[in-house]
């Protein structure tokens, strides 16, 4: 039930002005809009929010690509039909009169293809430049989700093979996309250039999306025969990737969650670089909101047994609180920091990820007091002398980590303190130690 709190909310940002009032719309563009909003409301209430010079490109790129993506999503549909259609659907932007009813009844986004038509005409009313950037990121994600359903088996509930097989599939799904986004931006005017030249800032930018999603997605994946989660990660865990959805297998599943976490972990100082590039207020909202909601999520389906039993998601009030607190660059930090470090109060020390995570969170918190000019926290450290500056800055950044070093120092000494008991003595001081140099190495390289 939702409370009185995340109502307030709700009616908050119902309530607040748009940045740029929407003009008059013909009949298919008030048409697409609608098909935006029955498709994803989150994405079109950012969308909605941009500059005019950008609102319809980017209303016609997310249309036409859930257009895509529904022939892929689609798995009643003959790969002999899908194939060819996902290949050469750049072709199908040079018409204005396609559209595709052969779509499964259980499809939920087919209306989207049903009448693409009017999407089409309204493609053809956009610069020729945002068409170009739209044709070439359809053509390269169509044939990266071709390639990866001629080499997967849909009906495989054993994932992807590896975790570089991992990487290419969010590759073709979402960091192409973010390729896109870019593009506009930088032909806009409304981005820095150097998110064009730096392919890691926009990869990420798509990986760290999708790759949260994929945790949250298990259990409704695994209901429609297929699953994205690495072989080469989750069978450290268990012989089948079904076994997470049986009781018995919890722990093991959380686990494996953490160590897919820390996956897209490793995105989140290049989503910060990248954000730090937008030039316009709008812009800035439309690439922030989803990525402060994946923080959001991922902090959600972190060590959350109930990823194994339904779709989990952030609630409504919570989506809005983002929505309205990703104005700017300051509070996209401040989102970061507080997750991060529910993340990190969340980890289990007997959890073999556990310094992994540690070390992690440890660095994106450093990354933020490093660049965040509006914190308390930069200011006073900007204030003091160079060596205690940095010594200060390492002491923030790493106060997450010593948390981990005294747990994992009290359990380590129960540990060899039990095996020396019951091993009549043979477990001494020297092999504490040889184990505690261990750690002491591992956490300070």
């Amino acid at each position: 039930m939702i409370s009185l709190d995340e109502l307030l909310v709700i009616i908050q940002l119902k309530l607040s002005r748009p940045l740029h009032p929407v003009g008059t719309r013909g009949r298919d563009l008030t048409r697409c809009y609608e098909l935006l909003r029955l498709t994803s409301r989150s994405f079109a209430s950012v969308i909605e929010q941009l500059h005019p010079e950008l609102r319809d490109a980017m209303m016609i790129f997310y249309v036409v690509l859930r257009g895509l993506d529904t022939v892929e999503d689609d798995t009643g549909l003959d790969n002999k039909v899908k194939l060819p259609l996902l290949r050469s659907f750049r072709n199908v932007l040079k018409t204005e009169d396609w559209t595709f009813h052969d779509s499964s009844e259980t499809e939920k986004d087919r209306v989207v293809l049903q009448e693409f038509d009017c999407i089409l005409r309204e493609y053809h009313k956009l610069r020729p430049e945002y068409q170009d950037i739209i044709a070439d990121i359809t053509e390269k994600m169509g044939n990266g989700m071709a390639d990866y359903i001629a080499m997967e088996n849909q009906q495989n509930f054993e994932g992807v093979k590896t975790v570089a097989d991992y990487d290419l599939y969010c590759h073709h799904v979402a960091g192409i996309v973010g390729e896109g986004i870019t593009r506009m931006a930088v032909y806009s005017k409304f981005g820095d250039r150097k998110l064009a030249e730096k392919e890691d800032l926009f990869e990420s930018m798509g990986l760290f999306l999708q790759k949260t999603n994929i945790i949250r997605d298990y259990r409704e994946d695994i209901d429609d025969g297929r699953s994205f989660w690495p072989r080469e990660v989750w069978s450290k865990y268990a012989d089948s990737l079904t076994d997470f959805t049986k009781k018995e297998h919890t722990e093991k599943g959380l686990q494996c969650i953490s160590e897919l976490t820390l996956h897209s972990l490793r995105h989140v100082e290049h989503v910060l670089e990248y954000l730090s590039a937008v030039r316009d207020e709008s812009l800035f909202r439309f690439c922030a909101i989803p990525q402060t909601m994946s923080i959001a999520t991922l902090e959600l389906v972190f060590n959350n047994p109930e990823v194994f039993q339904s779709n989990v998601k952030i609630s409504k009030g919570q989506a809005a609180k983002l929505i309205l607190g990703s104005r700017s660059m300051a509070e996209v930090y401040a989102i970061f920091r507080h997750y991060v470090r529910k993340i990190h109060e969340r980890n289990k020390v007997t959890d073999p990820n556990f310094l992994h995570i540690e070390q992690r969170c440890a660095k994106i918190e450093q990354y933020i007091n490093a660049n965040d000019k509006f914190s308390i926290e930069y200011i006073r450290m900007q204030a003091l002398p160079k060596s205690e500056f940095e010594r200060d800055q390492l002491d923030s950044a790493n106060k997450v980590m010593y948390t981990g070093f005294g747990m994992l120092l009290v359990v380590s000494g129960l540990m060899v303190g039990i095996a020396s008991y019951f091993s009549g003595g043979k477990v001494g001081p020297s092999r504490f130690i040889a184990e505690f140099k261990t750690f002491i190495d591992f956490m300070w390289n």
